[in-house]
C-alpha cells in the first residue's frame, strides 16, 4: 500500500519517509512519528493501517540525518543501538522533519500527528511548537511528563500503560491537570503495548486505544 519517498526538510536537508495513501478520497492527512527504532516494519504497518481508514499517512525517517535506512527490531542489541541514535538526535531538527512531513500530508486537507514512544514525545512538542496540525496523539510518549512547560495549541490525546516503569502515572496525571487540552487514557499494559512485534504487546489495550484514536481523528481531522 505504501511507498518510500524523499522529503525536503529545513536547511536543504533531504531525508527519507514512508507514505501510505488511502484507496479513495482521503479524510485528511496524518504524520506518523517513529519510535526510536526507525521507520521499521511496525511503523510502516501503522501507516498502512491509517491509510486503510482513509488517511494519507507520512512517516519521516528522523534518523536519516545520522544514519540512513535505520530499521531496527526489538532485541537487546537493537534497543542499545536505538538509544544511541536517540541520544545523538536533535529535537529542533526532528521538528523540522515533522514539518516537512506535514506539508506532504497536507495534500489531503487537515493534518493530525500521532507518535509512538519517542515519537509520542515529539508529537507533544509538535502540538506546542509547530503550526499546521489540528490535533496530536501520543502513545506512551517518554519524557512528556518532564515537558510540562510546553503548551499545546491543539487538542492532544495520550495513551499510557499503568505498568510502564519508564513513564510514571503520577507524572502524566500532573501533566494532564496542567494542560486541559490533553486528554489521557491509561491501560492495564506496559510500555509499547501497541506494537505487536514487542513482548509487551497488549491486544485489548491496543484495540481500545485505536478506537479512541480514530474517533479523535474523525473529530479533529475528518
Amino acid at each position: 500500500m505504501g511507498k518510500s519517498i524523499a522529503l525536503q526538510s529545513a536547511g536543504a536537508v533531504r531525508i527519507g519517509a514512508y507514505r501510505a495513501d488511502p484507496a479513495g478520497k482521503p479524510r485528511g492527512g496524518l504524520v506518523v512519528v517513529q519510535e526510536i527504532f526507525g521507520v521499521n516494519s511496525h511503523i510502516r504497518a501503522v501507516c498502512d493501517g491509517y491509510a486503510a481508514e482513509g488517511y494519507l499517512a507520512v512517516a519521516p525517517a528522523l534518523f536519516d540525518r545520522i544514519e540512513s535506512g535505520i530499521e531496527l527490531g526489538y532485541t537487546a542489541s537493537d534497543i542499545a543501538k536505538a538509544r544511541g541514535l536517540r541520544s545523538r538526535s536533535d529535537v529542533d531538527a526532528a521538528l523540522a522533519d515533522l514539518a516537512a512531513a506535514r506539508d506532504v500530508a497536507a495534500e489531503a486537507g487537515k493534518v493530525g500527528i500521532v507518535g509512538y514512544c519517542w515519537g509520542g514525545y515529539l508529537a507533544w512538542l509538535a502540538a506546542a511548537r509547530l503550526p499546521g496540525f489540528t490535533c496530536a496523539i501520543a502513545y506512551y510518549g517518554g519524557g512528556m511528563h518532564e515537558a510540562v512547560a510546553e503548551t499545546p495549541k491543539v487538542p492532544v490525546l495520550g495513551h499510557f500503560g499503568r505498568k510502564d516503569a519508564m513513564i510514571p502515572v503520577a507524572g502524566i496525571e500532573a501533566l494532564a491537570k496542567a494542560h486541559p487540552a490533553l486528554t489521557v487514557h491509561f491501560y492495564d499494559a506496559d510500555h509499547g503495548f501497541n506494537c505487536d512485534q514487542r513482548a509487551s504487546y497488549h491486544a485489548a489495550s491496543a484495540t481500545l486505544a485505536r478506537e479512541r484514536t480514530l474517533a479523535f481523528l474523525h473529530q479533529h481531522v475528518g
